[in-house]
């Protein structure tokens, strides 16, 4: 037979085992707390257009009007606002939730007051030379309304819009009939 000697373990003190069991607690809420906010966005993508808005409205820079619009101000414009009486001249993207891009233009003239009401009132809280990003709710947007191409009903619309310059509507209607008399014959046509 063989003898084995027993060597006494000593107790681990009290200390230790707090500050192990401390830290193995911290270390799980941290996961947990890392996994919901993680998570946060992806589930925001893929929930619904509340959920998505909701936690938009969260982001840094997201602000909210009362009418339910989001936008960033993502380069601060100069001078006035445009009106519903004016024209603007903007560059501008336009994308669903997921990215999809269903518009674009490099120099588009729009009239404030003959686009879809959240586009509109995004206009209106711009510069020259500004560039903003809005969320445009499905009730300021095409709301259910089948439009026959891109965009699905009930869509949030995503727009990246560059305000280039802004006129009155007078002004570049005179601007016209001044071109179309020049161009025709009339006075000064000759």
């Amino acid at each position: 037979m063989s003898n084995v000697t027993a060597v006494p373990i000593p107790p681990t003190p009290r200390r230790v085992l707090v500050m192990l069991w401390g830290g193995l607690a911290a270390a799980l809420i941290a996961a947990v707390l890392l996994a919901v906010c993680g998570t946060g966005a992806a589930r925001a993508q893929t929930g619904s257009n509340e959920q998505f808005l909701a936690w938009n409205a969260k982001q840094p820079g997201v602000q909210t009007t009362a009418s339910g619009l989001q936008y960033q101000v993502l380069k601060a414009g100069e001078g006035g606002h445009p009106t519903d009486a004016d024209v603007t001249l903007i560059k501008y993207k336009g994308t669903l939730r997921d990215g999809t891009v269903f518009d674009q233009n490099e120099r588009a003239p729009l009239p404030v007051a003959q686009v879809v009401p959240g586009f509109s009132e995004g206009l209106k809280l711009m510069q020259k030379g500004g560039k903003y990003r809005l969320w445009i709710k499905p009730e300021l947007g095409y709301g259910d309304r089948d439009t026959g191409g891109a965009i699905p009903p009930n869509s949030v619309l995503v727009f990246d819009v560059d305000l280039l310059e802004f006129i009155p509507m007078q002004v570049l209607q005179q601007m016209q009939m001044q071109q179309q008399l020049g161009g025709s014959g009339g006075p000064g046509g000759r």
